[in-house]
């Protein structure tokens, strides 16, 4: 019996159809089978054990030269022809079995591997249940890779990862910087790193070693397509963007992580026993176009080297239970929504890294006020922040319904509403996200996920009550898991800021803050005075005063008490600047406000004064939850507070002296 086997033109796709040609050695053992394969990827089959023949053919000749070769082919008398091409050859060449033309395709059949058996007539083929023949690797290309290896120190490894940064359309490839800084990781991890490519990846990948050119080995462009079976074979893992080494490895059972862009995974993903696709689920993907509409490939740049990363590390050490092979991830496009002030969205970063741990491949967005921004702009967990303008942009409903209508062409599915509102409600509601979780008040009946509203109660910390939202979809966190983004443009400024006002590196900090954001919160200016200026003589200690706009006032009383002895910041910072200045901070005294979860979300020792007893304003709810923090409240037995219309001229605050902020403050720096 003779068979010619017709394959597609590139080499990943050549690989795809290595399990039909495996699935008609199998049916037919003692057959001979003849390739009709482009120049390329002839490789794949000259070396293939059950390949008899290779014939060459060059989609660009000459009609004439075709003609030939169809007639050349058709004194071989085939007895079945497969065409995966569906070409003139393949309808006309005389056979007495040959694959269908009309190719059509059952819903349940995706993947184009699963496509090429069916249209080969082989849809039942248990490809994993049988021995993979169509691609052998040669005892000379093991030895060639074993001994490269070996010059390494590498021979036998078990942390041995290949990594691929190329492809061979640019929008399939993800940054070569991001590629540089997860082979870091992977470095310091333990891994080791060996690179892999063909002549068009050489660029990227010497790119790539001039971070650590003594601990990756650079074999780009340096194998055939046999060595490179014989190095993955040797690998725990391999990493790459969709390309046709991705689909080697996947034929060969090695396990892959693969960064998908605009393709379709569900067509041309890996196919290996364990396996996992990376990606983010952006509204537009998967396009599988050749170029962006919008022209910034965001499904790809939005991928960030702590996701990759961290899905690797659940591939390799098999972390929260992750089933790789069968990981579908059940929501894929998730709204957090904050709108409230900057202590309340910092309170809530834990939320951003649970949704991260537990859907990592999804697309995670929040809404956040404008004064917000910097909290959450550059958190790690996130892939984008969406900014609402209640005061100002949006103000109008009509703008609002507008700001819905463009939020439901986000198309998200899940929505958590960690403040309710009424606004927020309807607008998560009218921009169509299926699900939305929040709490039952401020036109909660929107949601279709419910949680009574008891935080007024104040039996838990703030982080513990958005946490516990989430409990509803099996979601559980660190509430001390606070994360506020430092950027290299606020350390520089703040470096300068220093230097211009004769402040060392090597000077020991303290800032205070005596605003707050209602009176009844406000422990007196002159006594923050008093404390700034023992514990600067005593402890030697540079003093800062910081403040937002609204509250300079209040720092210019303090400023002044205090003279030369304080630079006064007040209303002259971001809330990143502020962050920068904080982190060199030995510590901060404030009253109960937003930058004290500034100070302890980046590990800087608080001490928060609170006046008002009531539970929902609590220290119990609103306290710094850093190891080192304390907070100062006391009770002096009011029956109702008044809050700012307080009668007793805020005797909560007053009723905690200096010597208390002293005392807690003398218990921190002694240990420093």
């Amino acid at each position: 019996m003779k068979i010619l086997f017709i394959t597609l033109s590139n080499i990943g796709d050549c690989i795809l159809s290595l399990p039909v040609l495996d699935a008609l050695h199998n049916e037919y053992p003692d057959a001979s089978i003849s390739c009709l394969v482009p120049e390329r990827p002839k490789e794949i089959f000259s070396n293939s054990p059950v390949v008899d023949k290779v014939i060459i053919f060059d989609k660009h000749a000459r009609l004439a030269d075709k003609i030939k070769l169809f007639f050349s082919l058709s004194r071989e008398r085939f007895d079945i022809v497969v065409d995966l091409r569906n070409s003139f050859f393949g309808a006309f060449l005389p056979a007495k079995k040959r694959s269908s033309p009309l190719r059509f395709m059952p819903v349940n059949f995706k993947h184009m591997k699963d496509k090429h058996l069916l249209w080969s007539g082989f849809s039942g083929y248990p490809f994993r249940d049988r021995k993979q023949q169509s691609l052998v690797v040669a005892p000379e290309d093991v030895n060639y890779i074993n001994g490269i290896l070996k010059e390494h120190k590498l021979s036998g490894s078990a942390k041995l990862i290949v990594i691929a940064p190329g492809a061979r359309s640019q929008v399939k490839r993800w940054d070569k910087h991001n590629f540089r800084q997860l082979c870091s990781r992977l470095i310091q991890d333990g891994w080791d790193v060996v690179l892999a490519g063909d002549q068009a990846d050489q660029p990227i990948c010497s790119y790539i070693c001039q971070e650590n050119p003594e601990k990756i080995i650079n074999l780009c462009a340096k194998t055939s397509i046999s060595q490179l079976a014989a190095l993955l074979k040797s690998a725990r893992l391999l990493v790459t963007n969709d390309s046709a080494i991705m689909h080697l490895a996947s034929y060969l059972n090695v396990p892959v992580c693969a960064i998908f862009g605009p393709t379709n995974e569900n067509k041309y993903g890996p196919w290996s026993k364990d396996r996992m696709v990376i990606k983010k689920d952006i509204f537009c993907r998967p396009c599988e176009k050749a170029a962006c509409r919008f022209g910034s490939l965001a499904c790809l740049s939005c991928l960030k080297v702590e996701d990759v990363f961290e899905q690797i590390d659940f591939l390799l050490k098999g972390k929260n239970g992750l089933n790789p092979q069968g990981f579908r991830p059940k929501y894929k496009r998730i709204l957090i929504v904050r709108t409230d002030r900057i202590g309340d969205v910092l309170l809530s970063t834990p939320v951003i890294k649970a949704l991260r741990q537990k859907y990592p491949q999804a697309y995670i967005s929040m809404i956040v006020s404008p004064y917000a921004r910097d909290i959450v702009e550059a958190n790690p967990y996130l892939d984008e922040v969406i900014i609402y303008d209640k005061d100002i942009k949006h103000k109008s409903w009509m703008r609002s319904l507008k700001f819905a209508s463009r939020l439901r062409k986000k198309r998200f599915d899940l929505a958590v509403i960690l403040h309710p509102t009424n606004r927020m409600h309807l607008i998560a509601f009218l921009a169509g996200i299926p699900l939305r979780l929040g709490y039952n008040r401020k036109f909660g009946f929107l949601n279709n996920l419910r949680k009574k509203h008891s935080k007024q109660e104040g039996l838990r910390h703030e982080a513990e009550y958005n946490l516990d939202l989430f409990k509803e979809l099996g979601i559980s966190g660190n509430a001390r898991d606070l994360f506020m983004p430092i950027k290299e443009e606020s350390e520089e400024w703040a470096r300068d800021l220093l230097a211009s006002n004769g402040i060392k590196e090597t000077d020991k900090l303290l800032a205070i803050n005596p605003g707050a954001s209602c009176p009844s919160k406000i422990w007196p200016a002159d006594r923050f005075a008093q404390v700034a200026e023992i514990l600067a003589k005593q402890y030697n200690l540079k003093i800062l005063v910081v403040a937002g706009a609204k509250d300079i006032p209040q720092a210019n009383m303090v400023a002044r008490k205090l003279g030369d002895k304080a630079l006064n910041l007040s209303g002259k910072t971001s809330l990143s600047h502020l962050a920068s200045m904080l982190k060199r901070c030995s510590l901060f005294i404030s009253n109960d406000s937003g930058p004290v979860h500034i100070a302890s979300s980046l590990g800087v020792p608080v001490i928060s004064i609170f006046g008002r007893n009531q539970p929902g304003l609590s220290p119990r709810r609103w306290g710094p939850l850093g190891k080192r923090d304390k907070y100062l409240h006391k009770d002096i037995g009011c029956i109702q507070c008044l809050a700012h219309n307080c009668k007793k001229e805020f005797a909560c605050l007053k009723a905690i002296s200096v010597d208390d902020v002293l005392s807690a403050a003398e218990s921190i720096l002694k240990v420093q």
